[in-house]
């Protein structure tokens, strides 16, 4: 449904994308993420023809998005990261404008009104003006009028920003349930919803895709250190010194001192289980050893590995 190829982008002297490439499927969720400045945003902006690319090209069900940008527009929509809301309307008279921008009118104008209200739990404020609203509600109504014309590509910029857990839970659902006929891409910082919902993964970092598959197989690529753990009871720098003697040992942190009681962060080289000589140093030492643990990899690992 979209592909992107050589894209690059430029304002002046300052290269914002540097000749990136990819595809995203119809029925796929692709979760776009990267730091702040990574050329997440800018790359939105360019899909959707808010922005024209320096070189390469977009094409959008096989049309071109910088030649017939209006054909493209029609087919996709978006929650930009600051939701563009006129506070004087109420939300009824917003998401009414916004249907009737996409071509709808009479019955099946106020009945896709309804459903989209619903779907984005703002049914209990369409009387109220925009202006009287929180920062989740505003979130929401921005969501409502991306999907009120029933888009075959939607594109979402931090689309949970201000949400409480319960809402963001609704809203990871309503895009779950979307993604399975049209094509959706959206950005966030908060890598657990990458993992609970989307298909593939894009890792952006200065303009440059720095990571891309399933979040389980970028997990599965990580070369981040394995961490351990450990819970140990004892004098806090005889432990140290214990510890700092184990083979496969590349890093320790001191976590948390409760008494007498200490708990470490150990790093050891992927692929080194170095649990069993730590319980057996820490043992040997004289220390009570309360607990030894192995933390997996998981998303976040893998993002600081990329971007860092």
């Amino acid at each position: 449904m979209i592909e992107i190829k050589n894209l690059t982008k430029k304002i002046g002297e300052n290269q914002i994308l540097n000749d990136i490439s990819f595809t995203v499927k119809t029925g796929e969720i692709l979760g776009f993420l990267g730091p702040n400045g990574a050329g997440k945003t800018s790359t939105m902006k360019i899909i959707t023809s808010y922005w024209q690319p320096t070189s390469g090209s977009i094409t959008i069900d096989g049309i071109d998005a910088v030649n017939d940008s209006l054909q493209t527009r029609a087919k996709i929509g978006y929650l930009p990261e600051t939701v563009p809301l006129y506070e004087d309307m109420k939300v009824s008279e917003y998401l009414k404008f916004a249907a009737e921008m996409r071509g709808l009118s009479g019955e099946k104008l106020k009945a896709r009104l309804n459903e989209v209200a619903a779907a984005c739990g703002v049914s209990n404020v369409l009387q109220k003006p925009i202006d009287e609203l929180s920062k989740g509600y505003r979130q929401r109504v921005g969501l409502a009028q991306a999907i009120m014309g029933n888009p075959d590509v939607l594109i979402l910029d931090e689309p949970t920003t201000g949400l409480d857990p319960n809402q963001i839970v609704e809203i990871r659902e309503l895009i779950k349930k979307i993604g399975k006929e049209k094509t959706v891409i959206f950005s966030t910082h908060i890598l657990g919803e990458v993992s609970a919902v989307c298909d593939r993964v894009i890792i952006i970092n200065n303009g440059k895709i720095v990571g891309e598959g399933s979040p389980s197989e970028l997990i599965g690529q990580a070369k981040s250190k394995e961490i351990i753990n450990v819970k140990v009871e004892g004098n806090k720098e005889a432990i140290l010194a214990v510890l700092n003697k184990i083979s496969g040992v590349a890093g320790i942190s001191l976590v948390k001192t409760e008494g007498t009681i200490m708990i470490y962060k150990i790093e050891a080289a992927a692929g080194i289980d170095i649990r069993a000589s730590l319980n057996k140093a820490l043992i040997m030492g004289g220390f009570n050893v309360l607990e030894i643990s192995k933390t997996e990899a998981n998303l976040e690992d893998v993002f600081r590995e990329l971007t860092k």
